[in-house]
């Protein structure tokens, strides 16, 4: 295996552990009433910022842009006091120092994954940052087209890479792009929902990766 791909919001830090994903939900909306446009239907109680995107941009494609460019600006207040994964750095530093490339695939906002990188010092270990496309939710996962753009940007085949993700969405992205998934299970209950998706294997430490690649 020489090419990892690693999801943000769980693996590499906690995103709204700062600024908590109902707030920015919250803000969301008011941005939009504030326009003088209103909340999609199923989205006045929507406490998850990145599903409340996609009901946006599903209802209104119009908005899709507008909607998506503020939650960019939110997320990256976010990563700046989110909660990093102290084993995160073990991973990047353990594939570096085995030859092997990292790139960054989040349902996240590319700009907000690199103000992050930049703002910890780990730009030099990661290769490439492949987030959601702006102002188009449907390339989130589970749709597999970020690890394609990833792994078609290193060169690299599906059974050349490993994938690190922290939902059942990620290993079915992974599935669905050829490419074996690591479950990391950071939260109670989602060890049975990753074995369910198909993960490979199971991890509840990031530093447990970092010790096998090292």
């Amino acid at each position: 295996m020489k090419h990892v791909l690693l999801d943000f919001d769980g693996p590499v830090c906690s995103v709204f552990a700062g600024l908590p994903a109902p707030e920015v939900a919250r803000r969301l909306r008011l941005g939009l009433l504030a326009d003088g446009e209103q909340t999609p239907a199923g989205g006045e109680t929507e406490t998850d910022p990145l599903a409340l995107l996609r009901l946006i941009a599903d209802a209104r494609p119009d908005l899709a842009a507008a909607a998506d460019s503020a939650l960019t600006s939110l997320e990256t207040e976010a990563v700046l006091i989110g909660r990093p994964n102290p084993g995160c750095e073990s991973v990047l530093r353990a594939c570096a120092s085995s030859g092997r490339s990292v790139s960054v695939v989040s349902n996240n906002s590319g700009a907000a994954i690199a103000a992050y990188l930049t703002d910890q010092e780990l730009n030099s270990y990661v290769a490439g940052v492949f987030g959601r496309a702006p102002g188009d939710p449907s390339s989130m996962k589970p749709n597999p087209r970020l690890l394609l753009e990833a792994m078609d940007a290193a060169g690299s085949k599906p059974e050349e890479c490993i994938f690190i993700g922290d939902a059942a969405r990620d290993v079915e992205a992974g599935d669905a792009a050829g490419v074996a998934t690591i479950g990391y299970a950071n939260k109670p209950g989602k060890d049975s929902k990753l074995a369910a998706a198909g993960a490979v294997v199971i991890v509840d430490s990031m530093q447990l990766i970092a010790d096998a690649m090292s």
